[in-house]
């Protein structure tokens, strides 16, 4: 398989459709490296995150050859010090701004309050990322009593939006039949013939989703504040 998947590489790093089509197709795993350096649940079309990994993902192609070894694990290593190169960036953006905007006050009272309105943003913001790593872990532990893995749930992500409209449509008749909750929450299942049944869907539609759709409804039914507040239910 690693062998087949480096000579795949070789073979379409010139070819920009062939290209396109094999990014598209290994989504999930950027997704996944994304998680695993940032520890935090990302999404497509709303983490700046998932924009540097497919990039990075894109260098790792055209920059591969065999010698490089297993091209996922490269490619891994790309994604990662992308990343680093990312933040260190932010960080050093943010740390010029807050010079610039302190720089030739006449009043040292008010540069003090200045830094410390930041202090007290940077603090929560941290206390914030705290909780979210919290409540990730705390998912991680949910999903794992069903199966479930983040990398599964970024598998089964819609990516289309009359798809994702879909699911989360099931999302809400789940939690708002309280017989099929009590099902899911006792019984650790997902009632798919009935949710067709009372929803007119065509099963497979639901069975492909299946893993996003039990990761939204724990969402939804359990205290996972910050989590609920980062996904797009709209």
């Amino acid at each position: 398989m690693d062998k087949a998947i480096a000579l795949r590489v070789i073979t379409i790093k010139n070819d920009p459709d062939q290209l396109n089509t094999f990014i598209e197709e290994y989504k999930p795993f950027i997704a996944s490296c994304v998680q695993k350096s940032t520890g935090k649940f990302v999404e497509y079309g709303r983490d700046d995150e998932l924009s540097i990994g497919l990039l990075a993902f894109h260098e790792a192609i055209k920059s591969y050859d065999q010698k490089k070894g297993n091209f996922l694990t490269f490619a891994s290593q790309v994604i990662r010090r992308r990343l680093i190169d990312y933040y260190r960036a932010q960080k050093k953006f943010n740390h010029e701004i807050s010079i610039e905007g302190s720089y030739g006050k006449d009043d040292p009272d008010e540069e003090y309050d200045f830094s410390l309105k930041q202090s007290i943003q940077e603090y929560s913001q941290l206390e914030l990322e705290r909780a979210r790593r919290a409540e990730l872990e705390e998912l991680k532990q949910e999903l794992k009593h069903w199966g479930i893995n983040f990398f599964d749930v970024a598998q089964a992500s819609p990516k289309q939006e009359g798809t994702r409209r879909l699911y989360l449509d099931v999302i809400k008749y789940i939690i708002s039949d309280a017989s099929v909750v009590e099902v899911i929450t006792t019984k650790r299942y997902l009632p798919i013939a009935k949710i067709c049944e009372q929803m007119g869907i065509n099963r497979k539609k639901i069975e492909r989703g299946r893993n996003y759709i039990v990761a939204g409804v724990l969402i939804m039914l359990g205290e996972y504040e910050f989590i609920r507040d980062f996904v797009n239910w709209r």
